[in-house]
C-alpha cells in the first residue's frame, strides 16, 4: 500500500514538475538561442586585422538600420498578433532569424521559446526538449513500478507529447499572461521533402491551426526553400505567409556606408558603393561582407568569381556528354534555359533604364528579375527540376509563385556565362546530344533473317519504336 501510494504522489508530482519547466523555458531571462546569439555582443572589442576581402569581427547589421518587416515581427514575439501563426519565406542570408533575435532580445525572450530544425528527426527531437526544458520522461522514475517505457512510440510520438504538454502550459499561462506564447520553428526546410518530414510539417501546423484559433499560443515557421509553403498551403486556413527579401538599393547604401564606419575602414566614394551593391544586390550577409573590405570592387567582383566557379560545378555544361550523364546534363541544361532567359529580362531592364535616362525620365531601380513559375515550367520543359534549383540557392520563389535568381550574386555570375562567345551553340549541342542519346535508347532495330523448307522468305527488319513494333 505504501509503495502504490508513493508511486501515484510520484507520478502526480512529476507530471506537475514537467509542466513548470517548460513555463519557465517560455519564462523571461535565460533562452539557449539567444544566449548563443548574444554571446558576441557581450564578448570585449577585439584588435581586428582587415585583409582584403574579410575581417575577424562581425556586428550585427541591424545594428546599422531598422528593416520595414522589423516592425510586424516584433509585434508576433511580443503576443500582439493572435487568431494566426505566420511563415517568413526568403532566401538564404537575407536576414530573417536575425530580425527574430532582435524581437527577442527586446523582450529578455518573455513568452518565447525558439527551436532550429533538422534532417534527423530523433535530432529534432531533442533540439525539441532542449527548447522546451522538457526531457521526454526520460529522466522519470517511473519504470520503478512497471510502466512501459514513453520511448518506445519513437521520436515522432515524443514530439506529440511535447506539443501536448506544451498546450497545457499555454493554457495556464494564458490566464496569467493575458496574451499568447510563441514558439518559433527555425529553417523547417532542413526537413527532408518525403513523408517523414511533410508528416513532421503536418503535426507542427495542426497544432498551430488548433492554437491560433484559441489564441493561447503563436507559431512562427522561418523557411529559405519553397516547398514547406507547399505543404503548409494545403491546410493553412489561419496561416500568414510574410516574404522577405534583399535591401532596396537606397537602403543598403546607407547601410553599407555605417557598416564600413563600424569596421572602422575608411569611406568609399558614393559611387564605388553603388557599383559594388550593384553586383551584390540588397543580400545581407554579402553586403556585410563587401562593405568591410578595403577594396569594396574587388571584394565584390572575388565575391562573384566564387560564386560562378560555384555554379558551374553544380550545373555545368559537357558536350558530347556520356549517356551515363544524360540525366545530369538534362538538369543542367534546363537550369540553363532559365538563367538565359533571366539574363535576357536584366538586359531588357538595362536598355529601358538607357532610354529612361536619355529622355530625362525617372529610372526605375533594377531589381531582381521574376518569372511566374508555370512560365518556368515552359522554359525548362520540366516541372521536376524548379525545387531542386530552389533547395541548392540557384534560384528562390516567393509567395505569389513568381521565380527568380537567388541573388545578384547569382545572375552576375549567369550571365558571364551566358554573354560568353559560343554559349547558345554550346546549350544547343548539349541538348541535341541529350535528344540523340535518348533516341538510341528508345530505338533498336534486330534484323531477322530466315526461311522456310518449301520457299525462301525474303529479309526482314523490324524495329522498336516507343514499345510497338513496325514492320519496315
Amino acid at each position: 500500500m505504501l509503495v502504490f501510494i508513493g508511486g501515484v504522489a510520484y507520478v502526480s508530482w512529476y507530471k506537475r514538475n514537467v509542466l513548470n519547466k517548460i513555463e519557465e523555458a517560455f519564462s523571461a531571462g535565460y533562452d539557449p538561442a539567444l544566449e548563443l546569439a548574444n554571446q558576441g555582443k557581450r564578448s570585449e572589442e577585439r584588435t581586428v586585422d582587415y585583409d582584403e576581402f574579410q575581417v575577424d569581427n562581425d556586428v550585427p547589421w541591424t545594428e546599422h538600420m531598422r528593416r520595414k518587416e522589423q516592425d510586424l515581427i516584433d509585434r508576433v514575439v511580443k503576443g500582439k498578433e493572435t487568431g494566426h501563426y505566420f511563415v517568413l519565406l526568403g532566401p538564404k542570408g537575407v536576414g530573417k532569424t536575425t530580425m527574430i533575435f532582435d524581437a527577442m532580445q527586446a523582450i529578455q525572450a518573455d513568452g518565447v521559446a525558439f527551436c532550429d530544425a533538422h534532417p534527423d528527426i530523433e535530432v529534432f527531437r531533442l533540439r525539441l526538449g532542449k527548447a522546451l526544458n522538457f526531457e521526454f520522461y526520460e529522466d522519470s522514475q517511473t519504470g520503478l513500478f512497471q510502466r512501459r517505457d514513453p520511448r518506445e512510440g519513437g521520436p515522432a510520438l515524443d514530439i506529440e507529447r511535447a506539443m501536448n504538454k506544451v498546450e497545457k502550459v499555454a493554457l495556464r499561462c494564458a490566464e496569467k499572461r493575458k496574451k499568447p506564447l510563441v514558439l518559433i520553428f527555425n529553417n523547417v526546410h532542413f526537413f527532408h521533402n518525403d513523408e517523414d518530414g511533410q508528416n513532421m510539417l503536418l503535426l507542427l501546423q495542426q497544432h498551430a491551426e488548433s492554437w491560433a484559433a484559441s489564441g493561447i499560443l503563436t507559431v512562427v515557421f522561418t523557411s529559405d526553400d519553397f516547398w514547406p509553403y507547399q505543404v503548409l498551403r494545403k491546410s493553412g486556413s489561419r496561416m500568414q505567409v510574410l516574404s522577405i527579401y534583399d535591401l532596396e538599393n537606397r537602403d543598403a547604401t546607407r547601410a553599407s556606408c555605417k557598416m564600413r564606419t563600424d569596421a572602422k575602414q575608411p569611406p568609399q566614394d558614393e559611387e564605388i558603393v553603388r557599383r559594388a551593391i550593384h553586383m551584390t544586390g540588397g543580400r545581407l550577409s554579402y553586403l556585410n561582407k563587401v562593405s568591410r573590405a578595403r577594396d569594396m570592387i574587388t571584394a565584390a567582383e572575388h565575391m562573384k568569381d566564387v560564386e560562378k566557379a560555384w555554379l558551374l560545378s553544380q550545373i555545368g555544361l559537357i558536350p558530347d556528354c556520356d549517356d551515363d550523364v544524360m540525366d545530369e546534363q538534362k538538369w543542367s541544361s534546363c537550369s540553363w534555359l532559365l538563367l538565359r532567359e533571366f539574363v535576357k529580362l536584366r538586359q531588357e531592364q538595362e536598355k529601358l533604364r538607357e532610354r529612361q535616362l536619355t529622355a530625362g525620365e525617372q529610372v526605375d531601380e533594377l531589381k531582381l528579375p521574376a518569372i511566374p513559375y508555370w512560365r518556368c515550367r515552359e522554359i525548362m520543359t520540366r516541372p521536376d527540376f524548379i525545387e531542386g534549383l530552389d533547395r541548392v540557392n540557384i534560384i528562390a520563389i516567393d509567395v505569389h509563385h513568381d521565380v527568380r535568381p537567388d541573388s545578384e550574386l547569382i545572375l552576375h555570375a549567369a550571365r558571364d556565362v551566358v554573354e560568353q562567345e559560343g554559349f547558345d551553340e554550346l546549350l544547343d549541342n548539349v541538348r541535341d546530344r541529350i535528344d540523340e542519346i535518348e533516341g538510341l535508347h528508345r530505338t533498336r532495330e534486330l534484323t531477322v533473317r530466315g526461311s522456310v523448307i518449301s520457299a525462301d522468305i525474303p529479309d526482314v527488319t523490324l524495329s522498336v519504336v516507343q514499345g510497338r513494333w513496325q514492320r519496315r
